[in-house]
């Protein structure tokens, strides 16, 4: 016996695993391809193995969620993230050829990636495998040890992981850390050589700040308030449908979910019968009976959504669901019109089935309700007309893009994901992943007869004088102090 609580007993056993590892990475900084393909390899072999187990334990943790959703949602995207870093690792690793400046003509500069060391990942609750497995096979890829937090949330999944890992993996090499560690402080402020954090911008500036005690460098994927942006012309049904879609996966627990729209004023009444005709057609007239939806999942993120859907009723918005409201947990999408600023839900990243409604009069109107709002990790542009797809996509930032559609830019994994501003830090996904966890080396080789020394002192000599002059040009002698 330890003599300890079982909180400090688990922390001492983080400390103890973080330490091994920064041990074992120090015996062997540099793996070669050949040992991180093994190891995706391996990873994606147990993806396979144990793609039942998974969706199962996902299901029990939701309180309910399609087998076929947790297959589509987190065992497919992590199956092909790790694929990419498998067919492209070769040519990751290869050092990078630069160009001198013409000042040092004749030598040699190149980048090599360097792994990092000991690399922290903190995933989130709502795509518990994708968004742990992910950052595994990128910090692998990159040839890094890794200790995965998972969230309290998931402790299903969270036994099949462990159990997953720990048959390819030794805990010098993979760590999975579970519900065990009552304080997540106590991961976080770990002096890790590189930390990815997914969930909320509150908990991605706590992280920071931890972070920011050993100078560790963070990737966040913070998420935050989308807009999806119907332009007139645009088939209303269709948009409808996509964005019910993008409400309803998931439960509309997704950081990339559409949060919010923008519709031509004319056109609200009709978008909102479209999109209940919508979500009735993917879930039925009753979602909670389909086997196909979601739970939210928890009693405290239901009761959140509830409560934002009472401050804004109290506030004069208009709520039409579109499906029969039984069940707090199975709760169907509810379009809200008549939203002001003050409301909550236009205030905090929804994260759940809702989708308020805003009505524009001209793009630069719906523009300029964008930018006057926190940089969104997603936008949504539906529209056909390719002048006006253009204008919004140069006025406004976002971590990423999808026209006519929502949340397919995500599952690319041969493109960055990342967010800016208050939706994050960094990006991951392929080569701009491999290359966030891996350290970006300058190595300059001076030819052997490069005349080096024509730049020593004694200054002011003539070689010297006349490089100036090249590439500085001459200085204004008018000019006084």
């Amino acid at each position: 016996m330890s003599g300890r609580s079982p909180a400090a007993d688990a922390a001492a056993r983080v400390a103890d695993v973080f330490a091994d590892q920064q041990q074992a990475f120090d015996a062997h900084p540099f793996p070669p391809a050949e040992e991180r393909l093994a190891q995706l390899r391996a990873l994606k072999r147990q993806l396979s193995r144990y793609q039942d187990l998974l969706a199962g334990a996902m299901g029990r943790d939701f309180g309910g969620r399609s087998p076929s959703e947790s297959m589509m949602l987190d065992v497919l995207p992590t199956t092909l993230a790790i694929n990419h870093a498998i067919a492209h690792l070769r040519r990751w690793m290869r050092p990078s050829r630069r160009a001198t400046e013409l000042l040092f003509l004749s030598n040699r500069l190149r980048v090599h990636y360097q792994p990092k060391g000991v690399v922290g990942v903190i995933a989130t609750w709502n795509f518990p495998v994708y968004l742990s497995l992910g950052p595994l096979a990128a910090a692998l890829a990159a040839g890094n040890r890794v200790m995965l937090k998972m969230p309290e949330q998931t402790p299903a999944t969270n036994a099949v992981l462990k159990r997953l890992l720990a048959e390819v993996f030794d805990e010098r090499q993979v760590a999975l850390i579970g519900g065990e560690l009552e304080d997540p402080n106590v991961f976080s402020s770990l002096p890790f050589n590189h930390i990815v954090f997914t969930g909320s911008p509150a908990v991605g500036r706590i992280v920071m700040r931890q972070a920011a005690q050993h100078l560790t460098p963070v990737t966040l994927e913070l998420g935050g308030k989308s807009p999806a942006v119907v332009m007139r012309g645009y088939p209303l049904r269709e948009a409808a449908l996509r964005i019910a879609h993008g409400k309803g996966t998931n439960c509309g627990q997704i950081c990339v979910a559409p949060d919010y729209a923008l519709l031509p004023r004319e056109q609200l009444a009709a978008f909102a019968a479209e999109l209940k005709t919508a979500f009735a057609r993917l879930y039925g007239p009753r979602a909670e009976q389909s086997a196909d939806y979601t739970s939210i999942a928890s009693q405290r993120q239901a009761a959140r959504i509830a409560a934002l859907l009472d401050d804004a009723r109290a506030k004069g918005a208009e709520i039409m669901p579109c499906g029969e409201v039984s069940d707090p947990r199975r709760l169907p999408l509810h379009l809200v019109s008549g939203c002001t600023p003050e409301m909550a839900l236009m205030r905090e990243e929804i994260f759940g089935p809702i989708l308020p409604v805003l009505p524009y009069d001209t793009l630069d109107e719906a523009i300029a309700f964008i930018r006057a709002r926190p940089r969104p990790l997603a936008l949504y542009c539906f529209g056909h007309d390719a002048a006006a797809r253009e204008e919004l996509l140069r006025r406004t930032h976002s971590g990423g893009v999808t026209i006519n559609d929502w949340g397919w830019h995500a599952v690319n994994h041969d493109a960055p994901f990342g967010g800016v501003g208050n939706s994050g830090i960094g990006s991951y996904h392929g080569v701009e992943g491999f290359r966030e966890l891996s350290h970006a080396r300058t190595v300059f080789k001076r030819h052997r007869w490069f005349p080096i020394d024509l730049f020593y002192p004694p200054y002011g000599g003539l070689v010297q004088r006349l490089a100036l002059k090249f590439f500085i040009g001459r200085g204004d002698a008018a000019l006084k102090p």
